[in-house]
């Protein structure tokens, strides 16, 4: 057998029928204990058994590779800056209008809740949801508000979404789970509104 021969059977395997199975299910395990900031691609590739260069050939950035392991069915980095394309000035109600959209769907709800339910038990829950999805999410809200105010008035934006996702969709209490998308909007925009361009507490 010659030394080409031997070298073979080492090392990182090449791609195959399940490679890409396999990059995912390492992507999973990896994103649920280390949450997103703990994760890498090498670390991925790792413990997927092959090497970083396949983990890239098939999704790309760690962002891609992200919303791809949980299934997320939207990219909020092709939708979000829609909200945000005219300013800010009623973006609370199209951000609203939006979010409603996605999670009132059930077939989109689904791994939406799958995420959120694997943030709250992650080791890394904050990094999970906050440095991953709402990240995505609220990045081109960020460079149209002032810098000095973004983190405070963007942390506002999630508090009030994050809240409204967890008693709308994961606890379902009424009369908000049941209450029209129109009727959630008027109650929730003008507050997600305020967070976006209103005054500032003295």
């Amino acid at each position: 057998m010659t030394s080409t021969a031997r070298g073979a059977g080492r090392g990182r395997r090449p791609g195959g029928p399940d490679t890409k199975g396999e990059i995912l299910r390492a992507a999973r395990e990896s994103f649920a204990h280390k949450g997103f900031s703990g994760t890498t691609i090498r670390g991925v590739a790792a413990g997927a058994g092959v090497d970083p260069a396949l983990v890239h050939h098939y999704f790309g950035s760690k962002d891609d590779l992200f919303l791809a392991a949980l299934e997320i069915p939207i990219d909020p980095r092709a939708v979000v800056p829609e909200v945000f394309a005219d300013g800010v000035a009623g973006a609370g109600e199209r951000l609203v209008r939006l979010f409603l959209s996605v999670w009132d769907d059930p077939v989109t709800r689904l791994p939406l809740v799958a995420l959120v339910r694997t943030s709250l038990v992650s080791e890394a829950p904050e990094t999970l949801l906050g440095q991953g999805m709402l990240r995505m999410v609220l990045a081109p809200l960020r460079g149209r508000l002032p810098a000095d105010e973004a983190d405070r008035r963007v942390q506002l934006v999630i508090s009030q979404m994050s809240g409204l996702v967890v008693t709308r969709y994961l606890l379902g209490l009424e009369p908000l789970a049941s209450m029209p998308a129109d009727e959630v909007v008027a109650w929730v925009a003008p507050t997600v509104q305020r967070y976006l361009d209103g005054p500032l507490p003295d």
